[in-house]
C-alpha cells in the first residue's frame, strides 16, 4: 500500500506560491497576452502553416487576426492535421509533436486527437501549480504537500503510433512526462494508473487508497462523486478522506454537484475550479467559488473571445485581453504552444472582471435546445432545473434534454436522475413555468403550440453510469452530455433510459 509523501514539501511551495502571486498582481492583461502571441510567431514562421499565413511579418494581435482567420478542429484535423498524421513535424508548430490526446466530444460523440507538444506539457504543469499558489494565497495555514494528491484521471497508457509519438489521454500524456520525484507526493501509483477498465480501476484505488494522508483530491465532478461514494461505503459509512484540504474540479458545471459533496468533505475542505481543456489550460479560480475564474494570461494559450450571437459571421468581432467586456457571452477561441491558432473551442464565457479578466463558463455552443426557435441556452437549462428541484427541497445528479417531434409539434424531453422526493409531474410543470418566465422565445413557441408542454422521466441515481458502462464510456474524460441537440443521438438514449426503467420495474 503506498503510504505517505517522505516530507511536508508545503514550505518549499509556499515560498514559491508567494513570488508568483506577486508577478500576477503586476501582469499587464493585454501586454502579457500580445507577449506571449508574438514569442509564439517568431518561433512558427517557418513551420508550414507559419509560411502560409504570413507569421514572419505579423507585428501585432490585430495584424494576426487579419491574416488567421478562426478555425474549428475539424478543419485544422483536415486540413493540417489529418494528411501528416502521425509525423506532425513543422506542420503548425516547430518540430515532431511527440503526443496527441485522445478528447471525446460530448454533444458529439466524435473522438479527437489533440496535438500535444512539451511545450504544452510544461504550460499545463505550471498552470496547475498556479492553481496552488492561488489556493496558499487565500489558505496560507494548509498544508497540501503533508500529504498526497489524489489524481483521478484515465489510463495513463499511452499507445505508440508512430517511433517517438504516443496517443491516449491527457493525464497519461501528463504522467509520462512528470519528473519522477515527484510522484512520492502523488497518488495512484503507475500500476493503478494504467488500469483501464473503469470500475477494476475504482475498486483498486479504492482498496489501496491511504486515504488519512490524502490532502488534495482532483478530477470531474460526476466521477469523483462515485470515488466518494464508494470510498465511504469501503470505510463503513465514515468520510471518505478524512485529511482532505482542497478538491479541484472541472469539466462540467459546480453548481448541480455541490449539494452532494458537502457531506462527503471534511469540514473546512476547499473546492477550487479549473477551466482545463485538452488543447490548453484557460482559467482557475482565484478568489471564492462562483466568483468567476483568472483568464491564465502567461502559460499556454493565447485567447479570444467572439460575442456568441456574432459566431458564425462572416467577419466576426475577436475580442481578447485588452478588449473584453462584462455581462455578454462569448465563444471561446483559443491559440497555443500546441500548434492550435484561433480554434474555436466549443465552450461560452461570461467576463465578471476585465482586470484581471475574469470568467463563468456558462455552457458550450451546441449546449442550447431550440426545436422551432426557442432558443434555450444551457446556462438558461441549467439554472432552470436548480431553481426547480430547489422549490421542491429535491436535488438531482445527472440529466439530459433533448427534443422529439409529435406531429408538427415538438416536446422537450428531460431524463433527471432523483433522489425520489420529488414528483416528476410537478417537477415538468415547474419547469415550463420557469422557463416561460426566463426566455420570451420558449413562452412564444409554447403559445402558439408548436412546443409542447416538457415531460420529466425521473431516474434512480447512477443511471446514467449504467448509460456511460453500457456506451464502454466510464470514467475518465467522459461526461455525460446535459443537450443533445441530434435526434438520432438523443433517440438511442431515450430508448436505452425507458428500456432500463421497465426492466427495473419488472
Amino acid at each position: 500500500m503506498t503510504q505517505g509523501p517522505p516530507f511536508d514539501a508545503t514550505p518549499l511551495l509556499r515560498g514559491w506560491a508567494v513570488l508568483r502571486r506577486a508577478r500576477l498582481r503586476r501582469l499587464d492583461p493585454a501586454a502579457t497576452q500580445q507577449a506571449l502571441l508574438l514569442s509564439w510567431l517568431r518561433r512558427s514562421a517557418d513551420t508550414a502553416f507559419g509560411r502560409q499565413h504570413g507569421f514572419v511579418s505579423i507585428r501585432s494581435v490585430a495584424e494576426y487576426q487579419a491574416r488567421v482567420p478562426l478555425r474549428r478542429y475539424e478543419e485544422f484535423w483536415d486540413g493540417w492535421w489529418k494528411p501528416a498524421f502521425p509525423l506532425l513535424r513543422n506542420v503548425t508548430w516547430p518540430g515532431l509533436v511527440p503526443y496527441f490526446a485522445l478528447s471525446s466530444g460530448t454533444t458529439s460523440g466524435n473522438t479527437k486527437r489533440i496535438p500535444v507538444t512539451r511545450d504544452a506539457v510544461m504550460a499545463n504543469r505550471d498552470a496547475a501549480l498556479d492553481v496552488l499558489a492561488h489556493h496558499l494565497g487565500q489558505h496560507p495555514h494548509a498544508r497540501l504537500f503533508a500529504g498526497l494528491s489524489f489524481m483521478l484521471g484515465g489510463s495513463t497508457a499511452l499507445e505508440e503510433v508512430a517511433p517517438g509519438v504516443r496517443e491516449g489521454d491527457l493525464s497519461g500524456i501528463a504522467a509520462a512526462e512528470i519528473p519522477h520525484w515527484i510522484s512520492s507526493w502523488g497518488f495512484p501509483p503507475p500500476k493503478l494508473a494504467l488500469i483501464s477498465d473503469w470500475d477494476r480501476k475504482l475498486d483498486a484505488l479504492v482498496e489501496q487508497v491511504p486515504a488519512e494522508v490524502v490532502r488534495m483530491l482532483s478530477g470531474t465532478p460526476s466521477w469523483l462523486l462515485v470515488l466518494l461514494h464508494r470510498l465511504q461505503a469501503h470505510r463503513g459509512g465514515a468520510l471518505p478522506l478524512p485529511a482532505l484540504e482542497l478538491l479541484v474540479h472541472g469539466g462540467v458545471a459546480w453548481e448541480p454537484y455541490r449539494a452532494r459533496f458537502q457531506p462527503l468533505l471534511p469540514p473546512g475542505c476547499a473546492t477550487r475550479e479549473v477551466y482545463p481543456a485538452s488543447e490548453g489550460f484557460i482559467a482557475i479560480a482565484d478568489r471564492g467559488s462562483g466568483e468567476g475564474m483568472a483568464l491564465v494570461l502567461d502559460r499556454g494559450v493565447f485567447a479570444e473571445f467572439v460575442p456568441l450571437a456574432e459566431l458564425g459571421t462572416a467577419s466576426p468581432t475577436r475580442h481578447w485581453a485588452a478588449t473584453i467586456e462584462t455581462g455578454v457571452d462569448y465563444a471561446v477561441v483559443i491559440t497555443s504552444n500546441a500548434g492550435l491558432w484561433s480554434c474555436v473551442l466549443g465552450d461560452t464565457v461570461r467576463f465578471v472582471d476585465r482586470s484581471p479578466p475574469r470568467l463563468l463558463v456558462t455552457g458550450r455552443i451546441a449546449y442550447d435546445l431550440s426545436v422551432f426557435g426557442e432558443h434555450l441556452s444551457g446556462a438558461e437549462i441549467d439554472a432552470a432545473l436548480g431553481r426547480v428541484l430547489a422549490a421542491a427541497g429535491s436535488t438531482s445528479g445527472e440529466y439530459c434534454v433533448g427534443a422529439a417531434f409529435e406531429g408538427s409539434a415538438g416536446r422537450h424531453h428531460w431524463f433527471v436522475e432523483l433522489d425520489g422526493r420529488a414528483d416528476p409531474g410537478g417537477l415538468s410543470a415547474g419547469l415550463d413555468a420557469d422557463l416561460r418566465q426566463a426566455n420570451a422565445d420558449y413562452a412564444a413557441h409554447r403559445d402558439a403550440g408548436q412546443l409542447l408542454p416538457p415531460r420529466l422521466v425521473a431516474l434512480p441515481l447512477g443511471t446514467f453510469e449504467a448509460w456511460l458502462r453500457n456506451q464502454g464510456k466510464l470514467g475518465g474524460q467522459h461526461k455525460v452530455p446535459r443537450v443533445l441537440a441530434d435526434p438520432r443521438r438523443f433517440a438511442e438514449l431515450a430508448g436505452w433510459m425507458e428500456a432500463h426503467l421497465r426492466g427495473r420495474n419488472r
